[in-house]
């Protein structure tokens, strides 16, 4: 891979003027959405400062409830994290909110615009970077990005320059002729990130960016992010690794076994101590019971 990075990230600042609202709107194609369809409601009005508002949301599978009627409000212009232990309906509950699954209660709103009422406006304003997302990999990554911008109804020169900048930015720029499915976890990670990005939403949820991702190229990824909500943007991030939802997030929700512990400001959460230690003591676990494992030692 090309070394040489950039020193200045792309600017996604403005809302995009090229992207009708009414326009297809998956960053990537999404896997078809299953399950009964959730029941309409009349819902009280959505707060204008909130980016993504969620009523009693569930999940079941199988008759099997997995996310228990999650309810939280994320501002907007905040760099929101969400943090939980593997399994514990992090995914599902995001995918619920974007449009990637029906949820079996409960709504969703994006920037006031119900996900499932409303779904060509939420998702207009909308960049979403899945976990295990399929697309479409039998492209190039600027095959993929012109798709992806065209399908968004951007002007072919708008997506040209935005698809140059980002794949500079994300040192993807040498890649020409390369695959998608011949990336590497990483590349493949900064290739569907460039997909959210390409439209300049106000609102980006992302799973996991930063996995499988270089050092170098995980630094830009912040820069970037930093930048987008320094100009008002929203991010919503998911990750079990609670350093980086610390260095970067303003606020935080903890989720575990399908339900909301705890949300708020990064302050109000950790209360003056760590967010590690806040996360242990309200999920419990991680001790390990002396000599269980004896066997290993010399």
């Amino acid at each position: 891979m090309h070394s040489d990075h950039p020193t200045s990230a792309p600017d996604l600042t403005a809302p995009d003027s090229a992207a009708a609202p009414n326009s297809p709107q998956p960053s990537v194609p999404p896997q078809p959405v299953s399950g009964p369809a959730a029941p309409v409601t009349a819902q009280s009005a959505v707060p204008d400062r909130t980016a993504l508002s969620l009523r009693g949301l569930r999940k079941s599978f199988d008759r099997t409830e997995v996310v228990h009627g999650i309810s939280l409000d994320v501002p907007r212009g905040s760099f929101y994290g969400i943090v939980g232990p593997n399994g514990a309906g992090k995914t599902t509950t995001l995918s619920m909110a974007t449009g990637l699954l029906r949820p079996s209660g409960g709504t969703a709103h994006v920037l006031g615009y119900d996900m499932w009422t409303e779904p060509h406006e939420a998702k207009a304003r909308l960049g979403v970077l899945a976990d295990g997302l399929r697309t479409f990999d039998r492209l190039t990554g600027r095959e993929l990005l012109t798709y992806v911008g065209l399908v968004r109804g951007m002007e072919p020169a708008v997506v040209e320059e935005r698809m140059e900048s980002l794949l500079s930015a994300l040192d993807l720029a040498d890649e020409d002729g390369k695959l998608v499915v011949d990336y590497s976890a990483g590349m493949t990670k900064k290739i569907l990130l460039a997909s959210a990005l390409l439209h300049a939403p106000r609102m980006l949820v992302l799973d996991e960016p930063l996995e499988a991702v270089d050092p170098i190229s995980a630094q830009v990824i912040r820069k970037i992010l930093t930048a987008y909500v320094d100009g008002g943007g929203t991010v919503v991030l998911s990750s079990h690794v609670m350093e980086l939802v610390e260095g970067l997030c303003s606020h935080v929700a903890i989720i575990a076994d399908g339900e909301l512990l705890a949300d708020g400001t990064l302050d109000e959460v950790r209360q003056g101590g760590s967010l590690v230690q806040t996360f242990i003591d309200l999920v419990g676990g991680g001790d390990l019971a002396e000599g269980s494992l004896s066997w290993l030692e010399s």
